[in-house]
């Protein structure tokens, strides 16, 4: 894609979050996207929010299960940034109506102690850099549709990461442990809806480690000289499938030895 493509992208769906009001997926109107072209226009969309005064906090690693790379014929994770306004209290009320679709995903996240960066992250990098491990709720939207409702086009992986990896919102709640504390691999959460159990998982779907994730991220920076740094909160992948809410839904994740994550959508 062009320059002029990616910046007039980016302004289209930065424009559809204040707008609230989805756009055409970018891969519609250009079918020569790729991949790289999504990052670019997400960090065209991310610039202009800190532009206007937010602040990155962390990051979300998306697409960790097989069956979903799969599903999208990638064989790769994706990622997004989180900023500072995307952070909700546990136990609070939401107002769905700020976000396109939104739909709730079971995570755990990792906050930083130490820097990480390189090519050669490995899983137990991580777990050394890793100040604490909590159970964390992403709310995903969706600024461009899913599937298009006029043409019925289904938006492509570039049109999700042009999308900031369609992160909207995290809550962290439950019992924070050190990384070691546990096998995370056996961590496991149910997601309740409305009292109703709508998906259950274990985080060892995600990369076959949560910490996995975090490597994936750190490496996929190398090349930019970018790192993780201290104090960031990194989302790690989602290990149960997106559950949809709307207002008057009050949503619970259980996490068990863990705790729990609760939220009323308003």
């Amino acid at each position: 894609m062009l320059k002029a493509d990616i910046e007039n992208s980016a302004a289209a769906l930065y424009q559809a979050e204040k707008n609230r009001q989805p756009i055409d997926p970018v891969s519609l109107n250009h079918p020569e996207m790729t991949i790289d072209d999504g990052y670019a226009i997400q960090k065209e969309w991310v610039d202009k929010k800190i532009n206007d005064g937010r602040r990155v906090v962390g990051y979300k690693i998306g697409y960790t299960s097989r069956a979903m790379q799969k599903a999208l014929n990638i064989n790769e994770p994706d990622y997004g940034v989180l900023l500072d306004d995307m952070v909700f209290p546990d136990g609070g009320n939401i107002d769905v109506s700020q976000f396109c679709d939104p739909r709730v995903e079971v995570e755990l996240a990792f906050i930083l102690k130490d820097r990480l960066e390189g090519e050669n992250v490995t899983i137990f990098d991580v777990l050394n850099a890793t100040d604490y491990v909590v159970p964390a709720l992403e709310i995903i939207a969706a600024r461009s549709h899913r599937v298009h409702p006029e043409s019925g086009y289904t938006r492509k992986v570039f049109d999700t990461i042009a999308d900031n990896a369609g992160n909207a919102g995290i809550i962290m709640g439950g019992r924070p442990i050190r990384p070691t504390e546990m096998d995370l691999r056996w961590c496991g959460g149910l997601f309740y809806v409305n009292g109703m159990l709508e998906e259950t998982g274990l985080a060892a779907g995600v990369l076959n480690h949560p910490a996995n994730g975090v490597c994936w991220v750190a490496k996929r920076f190398a090349p930019h000289g970018v790192a993780l740094e201290p104090g960031q909160i990194i989302l790690s992948g989602s290990f149960t499938a997106p559950v949809a809410v709307k207002a008057g839904d009050t949503v619970h994740a259980d996490y068990g030895p863990l705790g729990g994550i609760s939220c009323n959508f308003v």
